[in-house]
């Protein structure tokens, strides 16, 4: 329940902000950095996985070992 006050909260600030943005002659710095903030935020990837998690996920040096290999006199 607080996590939905809060979320709610920060998008009606944000709403605020790109709103003041568009309709007042007179909006600012402060608008203008909630807003930017703001869509900075929605940008995140924050459904991600750690690699060792994913699915499909390369073993860790598997690049760096196949560029070695390939360098080797000889591999084909």
């Amino acid at each position: 329940m607080c996590r939905c006050a809060v979320g709610a909260a920060i998008t009606a600030l944000w709403w605020w902000a790109a709103a003041r943005l568009l309709l007042a002659p007179d909006a600012g710095a402060l608008e203008g950095a909630v807003a930017a903030g703001g869509w900075g935020l929605s940008v995140l990837p924050v459904h991600c996985l750690p690699k060792a998690r994913a699915d499909g996920a390369l073993a860790a040096g598997r690049w760096r070992r196949a560029w070695r290999a390939a360098r080797r006199p000889g591999a084909e």
